[in-house]
């Protein structure tokens, strides 16, 4: 049942930032279209463009985490032994685990609650800016569960457990970026 919520959870993510990046895409040529062809800018392109961007880097974000797309270099952990890589990735998800509750999820709850209750429109699309942050904690909570899971794997990796199918992302390089 964990596997299919996952790859239920996982297929929305994928879905929302390719939705996200069609209609980023679409924004931006409407606006040079009406620019340079119409000679009369479209007034909410360009907020819209921006709040798409901020949607698509942190849901993009997630995405690469549960990929292992992040950029990095790992020639300190092809130094070390099997057993010292696996216990430094735990270390970096911990650490990761630590900033997306902290930072994304926390914070951009809190974040969140703050610009709805002060009724923050945005001038051009007049929409509430805290759907807008809302980006902060759905990233957070994904790059969380993420972690977690690779966690998880790696511990059971350790300990010489069979993991029953290792997501393609659970051998860890360690990055430092």
């Amino acid at each position: 049942m964990f596997r299919t919520l996952q790859k239920i959870l996982d297929k929305a993510l994928e879905t929302g930032l390719w939705v996200s990046m069609l209609a980023m895409t679409l924004t931006v040529i409407w606006q040079v279209f009406t620019r340079f062809v119409m000679r009369d800018p479209s007034s909410w392109t360009e907020e819209l463009a921006i709040f798409l961007l901020i949607w698509i880097g942190l849901l993009g974000s997630a995405v690469a985490l549960r990929r292992k797309a992040h950029l990095g270099i790992d020639i300190i952990v092809t130094r070390m032994s099997e057993r010292w890589a696996r216990i430094t990735a735990i270390f970096v998800y911990c650490c990761v685990i630590f900033f997306a509750l902290g930072v994304l999820l926390g914070g951009g709850i809190k974040m969140v609650a703050v610009v709805l209750a002060n009724n923050q429109i945005s001038p051009a699309l007049g929409i509430r800016m805290g759907y807008v942050y809302l980006a902060l904690p759905i990233s957070g909570f994904f790059i969380t569960i993420y972690a977690v899971e690779f966690i998880i794997v790696e511990i059971k990796l350790l300990r010489g457990k069979a993991v029953e199918s290792e997501p393609e992302a659970a051998r860890i390089d360690i990055l430092i970026e």
